[in-house]
């Protein structure tokens, strides 16, 4: 029962958009009406300013983190910590709370994985810190992130075949999910018309 009820937990945890709360209260113009009418730390970033892209972006990484962190540290099976994290993440792409449309969920993904292992999830924080401060593109390095991300994983920390098995097949998802919301921004960045950082 704890495991269900953990996973329901973890997708009203990620549906609660932290861009539309922090512009409300900030009486900064709706995510989804503005910018790239993305509810995400981008578009806040570029509609608001950098304070509330912090708050929102700390909002989005607190509600993958805690729920994976909890599963983790009570020790629950493969499986659930897998689905902990996918339906987080699900639920930032697809909440509850505003008609299931929600962001792209980088930093819920993030979030997820610094939960689940706080290395790997620092390694793929920095790969995005890398590309972003190379090409100023903040969907570039979430792209490359999280390409580079399932793999990393698999090849330095998965531990054993039920890791291979549920872990990494979530986190694989993740990465899928990740470019195909992102793909307005790929033809964007092949046609040289995406936005930089700043």
């Amino acid at each position: 029962m704890l495991n269900f009820i953990l996973i329901i937990v973890a997708y009203l945890s990620g549906s609660i958009s932290s861009a539309i709360i922090v512009c409300k209260l900030g009486r900064l113009p709706d995510p989804r009406s503005t910018g790239s009418k993305n509810p995400g730390t981008t578009n806040v970033l570029r509609t608001g300013g950098k304070k509330y892209a912090v708050l929102t972006l700390f909002g989005d990484l607190l509600k993958g983190l805690i729920p994976t962190v909890i599963a983790v540290w009570l020790n629950l099976p493969d499986w659930v910590i897998a689905l902990v994290m996918l339906v987080a993440f699900l639920g930032h792409l697809y909440p509850v709370f505003f008609n299931f449309k929600g962001g792209k969920g980088v930093a819920t993904a993030i979030g997820c994985i610094l939960g689940l292992d706080f290395i790997f999830g620092l390694i793929v924080v920095g790969i995005w810190l890398l590309i972003a401060l190379m090409f100023k593109y903040s969907s570039l390095a979430a792209l490359t992130a999280f390409a580079l991300g399932p793999f990393i994983y698999l090849g330095a920390f998965a531990e054993n075949l039920n890791s291979l098995q549920y872990i990494f097949l979530s986190i694989l998802a993740i990465s899928i999910l990740i470019f195909i919301k992102h793909k307005e921004n790929i033809g964007k960045i092949l046609s040289g018309d995406e936005q930089k950082i700043g």
